[in-house]
């Protein structure tokens, strides 16, 4: 571990209470539930793959309407932003009470962007021969979440996006961690939110990623991916106690464009970099989320990491078994999972067939049982090769 302390990990780095809209819900308590008792909540339909139904974690609560919204700032990836936003309001309005004047900024991680209304205007303008009235480009612009949150709220900066694949969200709060330290500001509203469409799901179909099935993460049977969407946000502080985000680790394999790096070597290394930042033996971690995609490669690879960094002994799940694979916004997401497992001191329960690869080494999959968990790690893999893990922990 490292000899002396640097500022990144003696500054507090606190994390509200999420806010988030998925699959399983829009508040907290009905998250919970689901989340702890393993539901899985994807639904099966063909909408962008017409012929072939695939099971899809869909958000279906009510989203805020548009109409008055700057044709800019119409999508649904921000629809999902403004439904987080709303329940995060409070945790903000009552931070802004005790720091009147706090320099607030806005980091997200997105991969979609806006880009589902550019697939429906490119249509139009196939059959009419024009972009139809409504459409802005700027919508579909990787920078659109973050400046729309920042308009929303008034906020005028930092404000940035970040759009590294299925790590962007967890990347963010990597950054809003940074920016207390360095002292640029004072909180930062930071998450992401990723939106089903068109360009990703044909786009994993043409990897042969897809499965038609739910997904069985680490299964022998495992077969692919299940995508979903979603958005997840906290606010984030350098305020003491409450849960800490006390550790991070980033590695990047350059082994592939899409494919892991097979030994995990990568992931492993993120795993060991975010204890030590935390200054966390491996033997204080009660939960892992693993990344855990259901794909034969990833699902392998994660296993020899976690083999190497654990060994047999730590509780793990994937939880994109419950709502897809919601890309951009799983960082952020799941972190959402750590913190509420930190919070109920419960495990969400490995959810798959029950038939454990025999060629992978052997893991701990949690059960749905009490956990007074203190610490949580998180993993977040994406294409490129570039590996986050999260480290979260509960102070008094």
């Amino acid at each position: 571990m490292p000899d002396r302390l640097t500022p990144l990990q003696t500054q507090p780095c606190r994390l509200s209470p999420p806010a988030l809209v998925c699959p399983l819900g829009d508040d907290l308590a009905t998250i919970a539930d689901a989340l702890f008792r393993g539901q899985r909540a994807l639904v099966r339909a063909d909408t962008f793959t017409p012929g072939r139904p695939l099971p899809l974690g869909r958000v279906t609560a009510t989203l805020p309407a548009t109409r008055a919204w700057p044709a800019e700032h119409r999508s649904r990836n921000n629809q999902l932003l403004a439904a987080a936003l709303e329940r995060l309001l409070p945790t903000l309005d009552a931070f802004r009470e005790r720091r009147p004047g706090a320099r607030i900024g806005v980091v997200l991680g997105t991969s979609t962007s806006g880009i589902g209304e550019t697939e429906v205007a490119l249509t139009t303008r196939q059959q009419n021969g024009s972009w139809p009235e409504s459409f802005h480009y700027q919508r579909h612009e990787i920078g659109s979440p973050a400046r729309f949150v920042a308009d929303r709220l008034g906020l005028e900066g930092p404000v940035y996006t970040l759009s590294t694949a299925c790590t962007s969200s967890a990347r963010a709060l990597i950054s809003a961690k940074r920016l207390l330290a360095t002292g640029a500001c004072d909180a930062v509203i930071s998450g992401g939110a990723d939106s089903l469409c068109g360009l990703t799901v044909n786009g994993f179909a043409s990897l042969e990623a897809l499965s038609d099935a739910p997904c069985q993460p680490f299964s022998v049977n495992r077969a692919g991916i299940n995508l979903g969407e979603a958005a997840a946000l906290f606010l984030v502080t350098s305020e003491p106690g409450g849960i800490q985000l006390a550790g991070y680790g980033e590695t990047s394999d350059a082994y592939h464009i899409s494919a892991p790096r097979p030994d995990g070597q990568g992931a492993a290394d993120a795993m060991q970099a975010a204890l030590d930042m935390a200054r966390c033996p491996s033997s204080a971690i009660d939960y892992l989320n693993l990344h855990g995609t259901a794909t034969r490669q990833n699902d392998s690879m994660e296993a020899l990491a976690v083999s190497r960094v654990f060994g047999d002994r730590l509780p793990c799940s994937s939880t994109k078994a419950l709502t897809g694979h919601t890309l951009g916004a799983c960082g952020a997401l799941e972190a959402a999972f750590c913190w509420l497992t930190l919070d109920a001191g419960r495990l969400p329960p490995q959810v798959h067939d029950g038939q454990v690869d025999p060629e992978l080494p052997t893991l701990t999959y949690a059960t749905a049982t009490p956990c007074d968990a203190t610490h949580t790690l998180s993993n977040s893999f994406a294409f490129g090769g570039n590996n986050v893990a999260l480290l979260m922990e509960r102070r008094s």
